[in-house]
């Protein structure tokens, strides 16, 4: 048997992202509160609400990357790398919760139509769009192989279009007194968001319940592994998600040499790390004969004399 813990996959360090996003946020929430208290927008600080939210969101994918580097102890022998899998699946729910009232208000609004409040209203949005921007193009890079940046990801694009959609109403209505626009572009960014945010929950709860990444592909493995010189058949093959960057397999070879060394198998891990991306990697060798003898023997013990 042997064991492969190759920890190139670990968490990205994203530290300074988280730090800069939180900071920039914060400060926009306070913006948008003293601005929407002195233009007397309720629009205005109902969105700074949704912003500290976003605060919240930033601060809960931050604690599972701090958490997800912790060493493993006797109780936790996998540390705590699945905190990043609940974060991710937090910001999902906490998305679809944001994107349930954003969607409540445009329906509501609809039904009382009310202009945008002025250009105070457009200038804050539009400073909301730059910053929202700015924080999501921090997690940019790691999004596409980490569910918990990706999580982080999203609630940034989703505030910066929504945002970006105050701004582009906000016109319209000032230069052609299109009320009704306001509501419209809410519902459709609304939508536009929600292919991604139900994305991004449906993968964060197939990690929790230890599925199969989408990156691995089962046939394709059994194929390698059956495909090995001396290798008969496999067992026993099971691959899950140690966190939303970590990926575990364990599996049973049953081969017909005996005389397989420790090098055979470093090569199968690696193997494994470098072409599926698993980075801890369990392989049991079990030999044919043995296994024969074992299963002829309980045969007889079951038959009796």
């Amino acid at each position: 048997m042997s064991h492969n813990h190759n920890h190139s996959h670990q968490v990205g360090d994203y530290n300074r992202a988280f730090a800069i996003g939180i900071a920039l946020n914060l400060i926009f929430v306070v913006i948008e509160t003293i601005y929407g208290v002195l233009s007397d927008s309720l629009a205005l600080i109902a969105d700074a609400g949704h912003n500290l939210s976003d605060v919240f969101s930033l601060l809960l994918a931050w604690g599972a990357s701090y958490l997800a580097k912790k060493a493993a102890t006797e109780k936790r022998t996998y540390g705590l790398r699945k905190a990043t899998v609940m974060a991710s699946l937090g910001s999902a729910i906490l998305l679809l919760i944001a994107l349930g009232g954003i969607a409540w208000e445009a329906v509501n609004r609809v039904s009382d139509l009310a202009p945008v409040e002025g250009m105070t209203v457009i200038v804050v949005a539009a400073i909301g769009v730059v910053i929202n921007t700015l924080t999501a193009l921090l997690f940019v890079s790691g999004q596409k192989n980490d569910l918990n940046i990706k999580g982080a990801f999203l609630h940034m694009a989703a505030d910066a279009v929504v945002s970006l959609g105050v701004v582009v109403a906000g016109l319209f209505i000032l230069f052609k007194g299109w009320l009704w626009i306001d509501p419209v572009i809410s519902l459709v960014i609304v939508v536009v968001i929600l292919i991604g945010t139900l994305g991004l929950l449906k993968d964060s709860l197939n990690y929790a319940l230890d599925a199969v990444p989408d990156s691995i592909d089962i046939p394709e493995l059994r194929q390698y592994f059956i495909g090995l010189e001396s290798v008969e058949r496999i067992h026993d093959l099971h691959v899950w998600p140690l966190s939303t960057t970590e990926i575990a397999l364990t599996v049973h070879l049953v081969v017909n040499d005996t005389e397989l060394d420790n090098q055979f198998l470093r090569n199968q891990q690696q193997y494994l790390h470098d072409h599926f991306g698993i980075a801890h990697s369990t392989l049991q060798i079990e030999s044919s004969r043995d296994l024969q003898n074992c299963m002829l023997d309980n045969w007889k013990l079951h038959k009796g004399p």
